[in-house]
């Protein structure tokens, strides 16, 4: 199936799981798109089955407190940051580690600055050609990523009126942005436009602060304190 604009509208919530008590600040896929792993407020890890569309394990982070959670290039690895003072970052998984190097700017871009909000959140497209900057604002950016030269401003319908960090991400095919907002909601616009394209309902319960698009299967995955997995309806050729 082609992900185009009738069927990104047709997408709807086919699973919620509230296995946890307070906000999920995280979420992410595993590169072969078997698995999802999100950290929350409540200091717990879930990791969900994609394909079985099931609840698949929980650990707790009490010691540690977890946040910004990212698996390694190993689906059974993944990385976390504390949200404890001077406790750092965690390892969770049977085998891994963390490699790190001083790699200097192969460019340096001067954009606009946003009155009333920061950036939270810088991304690249899938097919590496953009960067996607999200804020704790009303305003998602678009940039080329080679020549840092602004594309695209989402903001038609978004809501963002409690100044948090909302993510914004891509699809895998590069071609729609999805993000979550303060109204419960899920928007997605064209990356090659602008153009809104579609305004998700769910019974998210508070602000929709994390979504992603599976690298592998149709599924969207958004989180508040609940998380919601998402499938098309129809298909392209509807």
């Amino acid at each position: 199936m082609r992900l185009i604009d009738n069927v990104v509208r047709s997408f709807k919530v086919a699973k919620v799981f509230r296995e946890n008590t307070d906000r999920i600040n995280s979420i992410d896929f595993s590169q072969n798109g078997e698995t999802l792993i999100s950290s929350s407020d409540d200091e717990s890890i879930v990791i969900y089955d994609c394909e079985r569309g099931t609840h698949k394990r929980t650990l707790q982070s009490k010691k540690y407190g977890v946040d910004l959670i990212r698996y390694t290039h190993a689906p059974n690895t993944a990385i976390h940051s504390s949200t404890k003072v001077d406790a750092g970052f965690a390892v969770k998984g049977n085998r891994g580690g963390v490699k790190g190097g001083l790699l200097g700017p192969f460019n340096t871009f001067r954009l606009p600055q946003d009155k009333g909000c920061d950036w939270t959140g810088l991304k690249f497209s899938p097919d590496g050609k953009t960067i996607l900057i999200s804020t704790n604002g009303q305003v998602i950016h678009l940039i080329d990523a080679f020549q840092g030269t602004p594309l695209q401003e989402f903001t038609q319908g978004h809501v963002n009126n409690k100044g948090m960090p909302l993510e914004a991400s891509f699809s895998p095919d590069s071609q729609f942005i999805f993000s979550g907002s303060t109204d419960g909601r899920v928007h997605v616009w064209s990356a090659e436009t602008g153009a809104k394209t579609a305004e998700l309902f769910c019974d998210h319960t508070g602000p929709v602060q994390c979504v992603q698009f599976n690298p592998k299967y149709m599924l969207l995955a958004s989180a508040c304190t609940n998380m919601a997995f998402w499938v098309p309806t129809v298909d392209d050729n509807m």
